[in-house]
């Protein structure tokens, strides 16, 4: 049997695994972990600029990456804690990823010795495993299990953590034996499938609920079959957007109290049964919930048992994979069309579109200041189907999501759930890395982009193109909305006359000089018209330089954009319903 030590026998898991895309930063717990992958050569890593941003490329890399896994790599001690928001990003959104910690010696644990913190215990909240390896022999056999956990039932993040001591142990393990743990993923019986399909069957205004999980499982092409077999509407929620493109005839809209669509919330208040498969029902989808089930039957599928119930009761439930529960109803659903039982919902799915075609927010603004929608309507113009768009929260990722499109699944990688500023950045270079020859555009409002814009240095040093949107208000907008409600505006607005550039004019950091200071390229909008050249030229300095190239754009202090409490009480601020022929936002969408 060969001997190796733990930590080259840990990269030679990683490699059989095909985890080969890590993020960090070595220390020296840690060092033994980064010999084994320079000896290996297996690995390709990128040294990122702060342990918290490895984190979220990490978490970027496994949502763009189809069946990969990111890693992300640390020391002892402060290095873990860093991690926590990245494992919480990650863990919210069903999102497998790997965090590897080194770790003060065995015998130093309990005793408070240098950066040494339990760090397990801190990450187990927010994890599907976080454990401290206290012997070198079981070292292979927890990384079996972590890959085993994070592919199997809802996907999610496992924290590795690795005493100095451990790593350096020999042990014996053979690598050309090793081979993955099976992964479980629950199935529902035909029995239920059927149930569910005829429950469907019954109503009148059926609609699906796509969500993250049909992403999850790479079923979106039957999710679409499924659709068009019963011609029933099909609802995405903001993790399952792009699982059918959104001019797709019989996409709905998204519906909820933020990241939605007006012709969404209406159809789907019009609806008497709505089949939720792979989603968590989340309070910014729902709204209240009196509003959100009443008058409607549900039937909810998800691959987690613990989420069935767990909102609200569904009038069935089913624990179920969504591409399994998917390829048995389309089976279903063909039986029951070809013995006629298959109602005409011709007239449900032309009204749904035809409040798409109506309920559209406006977007043409031609006001200087920049008002954003005309922000959004300009990405539309310049940025083609196949856009990967990487943001987290704020409003600019609320109104992105009300007015952009989103035509594949993986094309819109959002934290969320958790929603931690600072996110996009770097979970926009571990995308970038994971289609070095694809269309990867960020948006961020200023307070995001400030939160870790450290990290555009990783960008210009690993040559992670991409195409990073900033709209600069300078305000923490999304909280400055929600403090109407207490008649404030109070320590939200980050306007200052800045001394070292006139450029700014009042709204404080110049984003631009920052951006370049970094090894980037950037550019500055002031002008609504200049938006489109803007935009195109960022496109071709990417591809030029291979670096990220900011776009600042500099937007009115105030808008309010739409949202509330209830799906029947957004907020629109003003009238803005107008039809698709005065939308340019709306004409790619309906021709």
């Amino acid at each position: 049997m060969p001997r190796m030590r733990a930590v080259d026998a840990a990269v030679a898991i990683l490699a059989k695994e095909g985890a080969t895309e890590a993020f960090g930063l070595p220390g020296a717990a840690i060092n033994p972990f980064y010999d084994a992958m320079r000896r290996s050569g297996d690995i390709h890593h990128v040294l990122a600029r702060h342990v918290e941003g490895a984190s979220h490329m990490a978490d970027g890399y496994s949502r763009a990456a189809r069946g990969n896994i990111g890693i992300c790599i640390g020391t002892s001690g402060p290095a873990g804690t860093d991690m926590i928001t990245g494992l919480y990003a990650a863990w919210a959104d069903s999102i497998p990823m790997l965090c590897i910690t080194g770790q003060a010696p065995v015998a130093k644990l309990d005793k408070e010795d240098f950066q040494a913190v339990d760090i397990a215990s801190i990450a187990a909240p927010v994890t599907k495993l976080a454990k401290t390896v206290l012997e070198a022999s079981q070292v292979p056999g927890v990384f079996q299990r972590a890959f085993q956990l994070m592919r199997s039932g809802r996907p999610g993040p496992v924290l590795i953590d690795l005493p100095i001591d451990v790593q350096l142990t020999e042990i014996e393990f053979d690598p050309e034996t090793y081979q993955p743990l099976p992964v479980e993923r629950p199935e529902a019986t035909r029995e239920q499938v059927a149930k569910a399909i005829d429950m469907l069957l019954a109503a009148e205004r059926p609609l699906i609920v796509a969500g993250g999980g049909i992403i999850n499982a790479g079923a979106e092409a039957e999710l679409v079959e499924l659709a068009e077999t019963l011609g029933v509407p099909v609802v995405p929620t903001l993790m399952g957007w792009g699982a059918i493109p959104d001019d797709h005839p019989l996409t709905a809209g998204m519906v909820g109290i933020q990241t939605s669509h007006r012709y969404g919330n209406a159809t789907f208040l019009e609806s008497d049964f709505v089949i939720g498969v792979g989603n968590r029902w989340a309070n910014r989808h729902t709204g209240g919930l009196k509003t959100y089930t009443e008058g409607r039957t549900f039937v909810h599928v998800d691959i987690e048992p613990t989420q069935i119930g767990r909102v609200f009761a569904p009038d069935y439930g089913v624990v179920s994979d969504a591409g399994a529960f998917l390829r048995t109803a389309l089976e279903v659903a063909a039986e029951r069309k070809a013995a006629g039982r298959v109602p005409d919902y011709a007239a449900w799915a032309a009204s749904a579109q035809e409040r798409k075609r109506t309920l559209q927010r406006k977007t043409h603004f031609t006001e200087v200041p920049i008002k954003p929608q005309r922000v959004y309507e300009e990405m539309n113009k310049a940025f083609g189907r196949d856009t990967v768009y990487v943001t987290t929260i704020g409003l600019s990722q609320i109104a992105g999501a009300q007015l952009l499109h989103t035509y594949h699944p993986r094309h819109w990688i959002n934290a969320g759930q958790a929603g931690p500023l600072g996110w996009t950045g770097p979970a926009a270079l571990g995308v970038a890395r994971a289609l070095p020859e694809g269309d990867v555009v960020a948006l961020s409002g200023d307070y995001d982009f400030q939160f870790m814009l450290e990290e555009l240095a990783v960008g210009a040093q690993h040559h992670l193109p991409y195409v990073h949107v900033v709209v600069n208000n300078a305000y923490l907008g999304l909280i400055r909305q929600s403090q109407r409600a207490f008649d404030m505006d109070f320590h939200v607005s980050l306007a200052f006359d800045n001394i070292n550039s006139a450029e700014t004019e009042g709204y404080g950091v110049d984003h631009v000089k920052v951006a370049e200071a970094l090894g980037c390229k950037a550019i500055r909008v002031k002008d609504p018209e200049d938006l489109g050249a803007a935009f195109a030229k960022a496109q071709a300095m990417t591809a030029e330089f291979r670096v990220p190239v900011v776009v600042e754009v500099i937007l009115e202090r105030v808008t309010n954009i739409a949202m509330g409490a209830e799906l029947d009480g957004v907020n629109e601020f003003e009238d803005l319903a107008i039809s698709a022929q005065d939308s340019p936002t709306a004409i790619a969408l309906l021709d």
